[in-house]
C-alpha cells in the first residue's frame, strides 16, 4: 500500500488522497480519441490498482466519451464504491444520442437531467463531488449552483465543485452554496492560476484546488519529441501549444526539466508532479495504464527543497510557455 496522504478538499469535510486519478484518457471523445487508443480491460485494472496504491479520488465527466467514461467507471466500481470519492462533471450540452453539440448548458432543468444520467451511467445512487464543467454564459451561475445545491439536499450529491471559472463566478457560486473544489489546469507548463490570482482566491475562500493536466497533457513526460509522436487521432495535434514554432520552443523547456530530473534520479514526469504537489494542491494526473500510475504515485514521495523549487521556477517561470492552451471552436 502507498502512504499517499489524505488532505481536506475545501472546508465542508471532504477528504481525498493528495493524488487522484484522472480518467479522461481512458475514453474516446467526439471527433477522435483524447490520447491515442484505449483499452477498457487495462483501464479497469488501472482503477483497481489505484485503490491498492492509496488513491481515493477518481475524476470523470459525462462528456468523456461522451458517456463511455462514466459507464467504464460504473463497471470498475462494482463492489468498491465506498472506497472511492467519485468526482464527475456536467455542463457540456450532450444529447441523448451521446453527441456534444458544442454548446454549454447550465440551466436548472439540464442540471437535473445530467445528474440522473450520470447516476445511471456510474451505477451509483450518489456522487461525491459534482462539478459544473464549464459555465453557460446564458445562465446566471447563481441559478446553476442553486440547482446543484438542491441535489445536495436530496442526497444525490455530497459536495459541489466548479471547473475553469472566473474569480467573479467562483465568488458568486460560493455565495449560493459552499464550493468544495475548483478544478483548473495547473502545471509547470501552465501557471495561469498563479498569474490571474485564482489559486490565491481559493485559499481566501476555503475552496479546495484540484489541478488537472499536471504533466502539461503529457508533454512534461519528455516522451514527446516530435509532433509525429502524437497518434493521428490524438486531440493534442489541434492544440496550439503543440504545433509549429510553439512545439519547438516548449520542447526546449522540457529539455531543461529532463536535465534536472536526471540529476535527481527521477523522471521528468515525476519531477513535474512533485512540483505541483509542493504548491499545496491536489492533483489528478491522467493515465490509462498501471505502469504510469505507479510512477505518478511514487512522485508523491519526492521532496523538493527551496533551492530545487527555485531552480524549477527559473526553468519554467509564469508565462514562459508558447501557444494557447485550447484551439478555438468559434
Amino acid at each position: 500500500m502507498s502512504n499517499l496522504k489524505k488532505v481536506a478538499l475545501g472546508s465542508q469535510g471532504l477528504q481525498v488522497s493528495v493524488e487522484g486519478l484522472g480518467c479522461m484518457g481512458m475514453s474516446g471523445f467526439t471527433g477522435g480519441t483524447i490520447y491515442g487508443p484505449t483499452d477498457d480491460t487495462e483501464s479497469i485494472a488501472t482503477i483497481h490498482r489505484a485503490q491498492e496504491l492509496g488513491i481515493t479520488m477518481l475524476d470523470t465527466a459525462d462528456v468523456y466519451g461522451p458517456f463511455h467514461n462514466e459507464q467504464l467507471l460504473g463497471r470498475a466500481l462494482a463492489g468498491r464504491r465506498k472506497q472511492f470519492t467519485v468526482a464527475t462533471k456536467f455542463g457540456f450540452e450532450i444529447g441523448d444520442d451521446g453527441q456534444w453539440n458544442y454548446q454549454y448548458n447550465g440551466r436548472p432543468e439540464y442540471v437535473r437531467k445530467s445528474i440522473e444520467r450520470s447516476l445511471r451511467h456510474l451505477n451509483t445512487d450518489y456522487i461525491d463531488l459534482y462539478y459544473l464543467h464549464r459555465v453557460d454564459a446564458n445562465t446566471p451561475i447563481e441559478d446553476t449552483v442553486g440547482a446543484m445545491s438542491r441535489l445536495v439536499e436530496e442526497g444525490k450529491v455530497r459536495y459541489l465543485g466548479l471547473s475553469e471559472v472566473s474569480a467573479d463566478e467562483l465568488r458568486r457560486g460560493h455565495a449560493v452554496h459552499p464550493i468544495s473544489a475548483l478544478e483548473t489546469e495547473y502545471s509547470l507548463f501552465d501557471r495561469t492560476v498563479e498569474e490571474n490570482g485564482m489559486l490565491a482566491l481559493t485559499r481566501e475562500l476555503g475552496v479546495g484546488f484540484v489541478g488537472y493536466s499536471p504533466l502539461g497533457r503529457g508533454f512534461l513526460s519528455g516522451e514527446i519529441k516530435r509532433p509525429d509522436d502524437f497518434a493521428a487521432d490524438d486531440s493534442r495535434r489541434i492544440f496550439p501549444r503543440y504545433q509549429g514554432e510553439n512545439f519547438a520552443k516548449n520542447l526546449e523547456l522540457v529539455a531543461k526539466l529532463e536535465a534536472l530530473a536526471q540529476a535527481k534520479g527521477v523522471t521528468s514526469a515525476q519531477l513535474a508532479l512533485a512540483w505541483v504537489l509542493a504548491q499545496g494542491v491536489v492533483v489528478i494526473p491522467g493515465t490509462k495504464r498501471r505502469k504510469y500510475l505507479e510512477a505518478n504515485v511514487a512522485a508523491a514521495n519526492i521532496f523538493l527543497g527551496p533551492a530545487e523549487l527555485a531552480e524549477l521556477d527559473a526553468i519554467m517561470p509564469v508565462g514562459s510557455v508558447a501557444g494557447a492552451a485550447y484551439p478555438s471552436f468559434g
